[in-house]
């Protein structure tokens, strides 16, 4: 009787939700070493790094959606710029047949999660052609940014007197 409850609710193969992604790509690479050769050669203390990283979606088409991670990285020792490196990454993803409450979700963390590892090897990558050791980035729990992005969205629509929004809501 396990088997019928399970047949009957399991969707059918040609409508089961899927999500691929279909290719990535860099978009905009911008590595600048502004004191090449002294900033190599040069001892001294341990960078300070200052890090950004942020999240974009846009729709191409019916079921594709292009997700961009924009990173940004500066080092600096006391007031010198060391290195300032620029990314954007992006990876194309075909939705089909995802719940409309949960596109949002995928979107913003599922596949920038797909995509990170392999912008994180570009900017090591990049720093490390650039004379310095790689930067490898921690792991971003983006998760977490998209909770901090809704709960900034439902402050500040209560503080302009509209209704907090539903998590649900749709990508750009």
């Amino acid at each position: 009787m396990a088997d019928e409850t399970l047949g009957a609710a399991a969707p059918q193969p040609g409508n089961a939700p899927s999500m691929n992604l279909v290719g990535q790509y860099v978009r905009d690479l911008s590595f600048e070493n502004p004191g090449a050769p002294g900033s190599i050669m040069a001892g001294g203390g341990n960078p300070a790094f200052n890090v950004s990283i942020s999240v974009g979606v846009k729709k191409q088409a019916d079921d594709l959606y292009a997700v961009e991670l924009n990173l940004k990285a500066q080092a600096k020792r006391e007031e010198t710029l060391l290195f300032n490196v620029e990314l954007v990454y992006g990876g194309v993803f075909r939705m089909k047949n995802i719940p409309e409450n949960q596109i949002s979700m995928l979107l913003m963390v599922e596949c920038p999660r797909l995509i990170f590892p392999f912008a994180r090897q570009v900017l090591a990558s990049v720093t490390q052609q650039g004379g310095f050791p790689p930067l490898m980035m921690e792991p971003v729990d983006f998760l977490a940014i998209y909770r901090q992005n809704l709960a900034a969205l439902a402050a500040k629509q209560q503080a302009d007197g509209g209704a907090a929004p539903v998590p649900t809501d749709k990508p750009n």
